[in-house]
């Protein structure tokens, strides 16, 4: 089977699924490994509730064998206050049996989100994502100021990982630094995980 890096997202009005999309075209730039994108269902205030195991439209839903066999993982929400959305605590507040078993130890993780104002919390959210990565005694990696738009970017872009500033507005369209910075950090992720051997 082709070695793979996770890239594990909650999008709702579509930038973090066009953040996860280019940060796969970044990890395909590396050779010799794919990008599988997967998603997590929403969760709702109504307990009766319950998302189809498997979704109607959409992307894939994230398994347990997609999180334990991947080489390395890129894990995206948008901001909530400052954190990442529910869903995405909710879904990893149950991997658990990984975390026992020991399946994300020493494999390569970063992070990605988008906010609707500039000053949303971008970074704390990545910070606040990191956390559980460690837990699972992952190796997380940002962005070097050796990628240029790191430095002239105006919208999103973080030495923590990917982000994007929306700008209050619904549409997914990322400035060409965020775009640069995304594929980046994709590129980064698989790189790492290939000359690390967990590829």
């Amino acid at each position: 089977m082709t070695p793979y890096i996770l890239i594990l997202y909650y999008s709702r009005q579509g930038a973090t699924l066009a953040m996860a999309q280019q940060i796969a075209r970044g990890v395909e730039q590396a050779g010799n490994i794919e990008a599988r994108l997967r998603t997590v269902p929403a969760v709702s205030p109504v307990t009766e509730a319950t998302e189809p195991s498997v979704p109607a439209t959409g992307a894939i839903y994230c398994s347990e064998s997609d999180l334990k066999n991947c080489a390395g993982l890129i894990l995206g929400s948008p901001t909530r206050f400052g954190n990442m959305a529910a869903p995405m605590k909710y879904f990893l507040d149950g991997t658990s049996s990984n975390w026992v078993n020991g399946d994300l130890i020493n494999k390569p993780a970063a992070v990605f989100t988008s906010t609707s104002t500039l000053h949303g919390g971008q970074e704390s959210t990545l910070l606040s994502m990191m956390l559980p990565l460690m837990h699972h005694g992952m190796l997380i990696t940002g962005i070097p100021y050796s990628e240029s738009a790191l430095s002239s970017t105006r919208t999103g872009g973080s030495p923590y990982g990917a982000s994007h500033f929306a700008g209050g507005e619904t549409s997914p369209v990322l400035s060409g630094e965020e775009m640069s910075l995304c594929q980046a950090l994709g590129k980064r992720v698989a790189n790492i995980a290939l000359k690390l051997g967990v590829a």
